[in-house]
């Protein structure tokens, strides 16, 4: 970072992933942050000319507010490690991992984190025949924010009936029913534990819309289990070698205790609107959003 009274940051937001709406968004409210805790703060739309864009906005640091592809899957890490800019988040292979479903599965087992049974099948596949019995979900190998996933529930017949934007392979996966927890990570730190409420399955909506889902920190639960979430996002943050903040994902089946929490996934761009998770657990911490933001601009670096 320069040494000028008001290091400039630039905010990538947008982008052409399924996750661009929702990206703007967090891109706007980490800007405004930004510049209320006193940085000169430029935003762009993450685009073809997107190199060009850069080195005329000439950032000390890029705070990567990009969600899904290309912004969360290692691409724009790459660009900016091309570039030397400074960035927040997680780096190129950290980020190529998490996006990677069946790749992180990998690091998570031999980390000794707890995940169900998966397998990569082709679209047309899951389309014509069951791949394992049900339940089971089926879900884009390397998509976030519940982004084209379905349910076969148990004792179904119907076969899922992907829809022609889901990818030519896609992953098959074991049904992990009961409660919906997360954990986000700061640093080495993690921040609390919140159960997230529902009608229904936590989708795109639940997750984005405001009234699509309540959240309750810190989450009503077992102090063994509380504690092996703490525990198991740190885990899958530090194998996956993720930097600056990221998010873990669960489910728990109270009827098994212990051994009814499964890990499902690492969010390694966790969104920061006004219906997130990763500030909300901030705050819940003593952390407000303004200094959330500032600590993840301070954090920023190349070679992550």
């Amino acid at each position: 970072m320069s040494s000028k009274a008001a290091p400039k940051v630039c905010v990538l937001m947008g982008g052409p992933s399924a996750e661009r709406e929702v990206s703007l968004s967090s891109g706007r409210e980490c800007a405004k942050a930004l510049r209320a805790g006193g940085f000169d703060v430029v935003e762009i739309d993450a685009g073809p000319s997107l190199v060009e864009d850069l080195k005329s906005a000439k950032p000390d640091v890029v705070f990567n507010a990009l969600h899904g592809r290309w912004g969360e899957d290692g691409a724009v890490q790459g660009i900016l490690e091309w570039l030397r800019i400074p960035y927040t988040h997680s780096g190129v292979l950290a980020s190529a991992l998490a996006m990677d479903k069946d790749k992180s599965k990998e690091v998570y087992r031999a980390a000794g984190l707890p995940v169900v049974e998966s397998i990569l099948a082709s679209r047309e596949d899951v389309k014509t025949r069951h791949m394992m019995a049900p339940p089971y979900v089926v879900k884009p190998n390397n998509e976030g924010s519940s982004v084209g996933v379905y349910i076969v529930y148990e004792g179904s017949n119907q076969l899922p009936q992907l829809s022609d934007e889901m990818p030519e392979t896609v992953m098959v996966e074991t049904f992990a029913p009961g409660r919906e927890l997360t954990t986000a990570v700061m640093g080495e730190r993690a921040l609390g534990v919140t159960d997230i409420i529902t009608t229904g399955w936590y989708d795109y909506a639940a997750k984005y819309e405001v009234g699509g889902s309540r959240h309750e920190i810190p989450a009503n639960i077992p102090d063994e289990i509380r504690d092996a979430c703490l525990d198991y996002a740190v885990r899958a943050h530090n194998a996956l070698g993720c930097r600056g903040m990221s998010r873990t994902d669960f489910r728990w089946d109270e009827s098994r205790g212990l051994d009814g929490l499964i890990l499902l996934e690492t969010n390694t761009q966790p969104g920061m609107t006004p219906t997130s998770l990763a500030p909300e657990q901030a705050a819940f911490a003593g952390i407000n959003f303004v200094d959330l933001c500032k600590w993840l601009v301070e954090d920023a670096s190349c070679s992550r």
